[in-house]
């Protein structure tokens, strides 16, 4: 009887204690809860909330006022089959994309590659490269920029004083060069891209470089076959960031020169905004949005696809 009592209240011991472990992890998930409880409530209400709306937006015809009017794919269908000017803003959007792309990558790494070196003269300079893209987003900077290339603007004298132009020019009013303003404005705005390879440079033991120059390898050498292979995780990051931002670029051209002349700077973003705000077709504008993450998403699970075969990862030998 002895024994059974004490192997009963041994018993009871841990069980008392398991219950108490138990009690004292609830208490601490309850209070975890209630910390993020929040950001679960706004990620709700602010995020998917309003993504399943446009879901079902995008299937019906909507002014954005009364009762959407169920209407099926007829949206999508429009998109692909009726509507010229969407097809002409999903080319531009393109041709954007993938030229500005690379080039504020190029041009991102190069000033990265100058300012490896440490110092404060060159953290000053890092600074003012930098500016660009905290600023460059803004709409100030779209009015100057559009006053910079339009008649009498700074660039017009600069090219009639280099004897590159006889007269005056408005380049954001011709739709041979209105384009290319843009996408000028947005490889300026190279600072964010730059810093992160700034990060990655620094990154890359100095003892590959002492090999390589024991070895005799001149500076394309190290740079083609150390810094770029080891920045190509740096790289593939950088390349999907951007790639979503261009493809959501609207500020430039939507200030500068509001789409046109004649939809040459007609950002995908900005004739969704003019069919969802400005002829009130919410329904239409939603189809175009959702078209929009499936583009996008599909060219990024391509580079995800694809990074076995050009992204170097050390881990991975």
């Amino acid at each position: 009887m002895r024994v059974k009592t004490s192997a009963d209240n041994i018993n009871k011991s841990k069980e008392k204690k398991g219950a108490s472990l138990r009690s004292v992890l609830h208490n601490e998930n309850t209070v975890g809860y209630v910390f993020i409880s929040l950001f679960i409530i706004g990620f709700l209400v602010f995020t998917v909330y309003p993504l399943l709306s446009s879901l079902y937006f995008s299937f019906t015809k909507y002014s954005g006022l009364g009762t959407p009017e169920w209407i099926g794919l007829l949206n999508y269908k429009r998109m692909f089959t009726l509507d010229p000017r969407y097809i002409k803003s999903l080319k531009v959007t393109f041709v954007y994309v993938f030229i500005y792309v690379p080039l504020r990558l190029i041009f991102a790494l190069l000033i990265a590659m100058m300012f490896k070196s440490g110092g404060r003269i060159i953290a000053a300079y890092r600074t003012i490269y930098y500016l660009p893209s905290v600023i460059g987003g803004s709409v100030a900077v779209a009015v100057i920029w559009r006053q910079l290339w339009g008649y009498g603007g700074v660039i017009n004298r600069l090219f009639i004083n280099l004897g590159l132009m006889e007269e005056e020019f408005s380049f954001i009013a011709s739709k041979d060069t209105a384009l290319m303003t843009i996408i000028i404005l947005a490889i300026w705005q190279f600072g964010s891209p730059m810093l992160v390879f700034l990060a990655g440079l620094k990154d890359i033991p100095v003892s590959l470089y002492e090999a390589a120059i024991v070895d005799g390898a001149n500076s394309w050498q190290k740079f083609w076959r150390i810094t770029l292979p080891c920045l190509t995780p740096i790289i593939f990051f950088n390349l999907v960031n951007q790639l979503i931002s261009g493809f959501m670029a609207f500020t430039q051209a939507f200030i500068i020169t509001r789409g046109g002349p004649n939809d040459a700077t007609m950002l995908y973003v900005v004739y969704l905004y003019e069919k969802s705000f400005t002829t009130f077709q919410m329904g239409y504008g939603s189809a175009m949005a959702w078209v929009l993450i499936v583009i996008v998403a599909i060219l990024t699970a391509i580079l995800f696809a694809t990074q076995g075969k050009w992204v170097y990862y050390e881990n991975k030998g």
